[in-house]
């Protein structure tokens, strides 16, 4: 019988990825593990009949994993935040010696748990981190533009915005606080360099780009995922940036600025005799206003898009392709969820033969992963800017910027 554990599984990309790979005939069971067992039973009704099994789970206990992961040949781990639970999971998951995806788009512990990439091998096991969104498919993307598409790469460049999920938690504004508390690595004129999200540099590398589906001239924003780190060791280039957002505007703009105000500190504070962390303060407000702002600028459904510019010469000409995963119905969920589901059936399937800790371009095929999107990614069959191929929209542009639509 092949079975998966999905770790946080009852989450709103976890549950995305259960009901995913629930759908194919890949895998027998699929165990959705979660904190919230009510959450995971509820998930597993929503699968056909049988193939579902909801499971309470401790991510930082490595006994509880170990009893969720028993049975399975594959555990794909959706709990966030990474920079806090990676470890812990997957030095469990090498324990167990079972192959493993996950969706870390935490940079800092991204490039510790790379170096445990002897340890995976001394174990026999695949493991592929950053597997969602950015990271993950705007990996495979770059990767695909490099080997299919350019005869030289000179710069890759992402872009994502998404916004209006039904229910966002506390969890999420601590990641966006981390992302902009922490050093951004950017590689930049063929060398990684940090940046500070509020320092100078930092400031200088905000931009606006114009995005199918959500409009034009949004703002965007330094961020700290892995792709600046690992697509310079696979793909011969001198600039990989990585800038996004949250919408709407005003939403991203309150969490911003708390965080230069210094409420993200974990500090208590006294305040009229009561201890009180600024953190904790600042969580429950914004997620507060969260919902005000929704309503006052009457954002309506959740969407996003994630882009994938890269650029470069074919032929000698300057050459420039734009990838771009956009949905007027589908967000954050869906669009690290489905991916994340997609390279647990390449893995599962033998499409990923090498042993060891890779991200998504180290050791995944680009044209596998493009030939699966049809297969399990539904969005929207009507597209502004572009084509659609699987659900990509695919442009060209030459060197005297002329934008050609592809169909692939």
């Amino acid at each position: 019988m092949k079975q998966v554990t999905v770790l946080g599984g009852a989450g709103a990309v976890g549950s995305v990825a259960a009901k995913t790979l629930a759908g194919t005939p890949d895998f027998d069971r699929v165990v959705v593990a979660d904190m919230n067992l009510a959450s995971a039973e509820k998930v597993c009704a929503a699968m056909p009949s049988g193939k579902g099994v909801p499971m309470a789970v401790d991510a930082m206990d490595p006994a509880s994993l170990l009893r969720s992961f028993e049975g399975s040949q594959v555990v794909l781990n959706c709990v966030g935040p990474f920079y806090k639970s990676v470890k812990t999971v997957l030095g469990t998951v090498l324990d167990a010696g079972i192959d493993y995806v996950d969706v870390c788009d935490d940079v800092d512990v991204t490039l510790e748990i790379l170096d445990w990439d002897a340890r995976a091998k001394a174990r026999g096991v695949t493991a592929v981190i950053g597997m969602g969104n950015s990271p993950g498919a705007t990996n495979l993307l770059a990767k695909y533009a490099a080997d299919a598409l350019l005869d030289e790469v000179t710069a890759v460049d992402i872009f994502h915005a998404h916004g209006g999920e039904p229910v966002e938690g506390a969890g999420v504004i601590g990641h966006r606080f981390h992302c902009m508390s922490i050093d951004v690595p950017m590689f930049l004129d063929g060398k990684l360099k940090y940046v500070k999200f509020f320092g100078p540099d930092g400031i200088a590398l905000r931009q606006t780009f114009d995005f199918p589906i959500l409009g034009e001239g949004i703002p965007v924003y330094p961020y700290p995922h892995p792709e600046q780190v690992t697509l310079p060791r696979y793909i011969k280039l001198s600039q990989v940036t990585n800038k996004g957002t949250v919408l709407p505007n005003e939403y991203y703009d309150l969490t911003r600025d708390m965080c230069a105000l210094g409420l993200a500190s974990r500090e208590p504070v006294m305040v009229d005799g009561q201890e009180v962390a600024p953190y904790d303060f600042a969580v429950a407000y914004i997620l507060k206003k969260r919902e005000e702002i929704l309503k006052a600028t009457d954002f309506g459904t959740q969407r996003g898009c994630c882009s994938v510019v890269a650029s470069g010469k074919k032929d000698g000409k300057y050459m420039e392709y734009r990838f771009h995963m956009a949905s007027q119905s589908q967000a954050l969920g869906e669009g690290t969820g489905i991916p994340a589901a997609g390279g647990t059936l390449l893995l599962a399937r033998g499409r990923i033969s090498q042993k060891g800790v890779f991200p998504p371009e180290g050791c995944i095929n680009p044209a596998d992963f493009i030939t699966l999107i049809p297969e399990i990614m539904t969005l929207d069959g009507k597209k502004e800017g572009g084509s659609s191929f699987g659900g990509i929209i695919i442009q060209q542009k030459d060197e005297n910027g002329n934008i050609t639509n592809l169909e692939m």
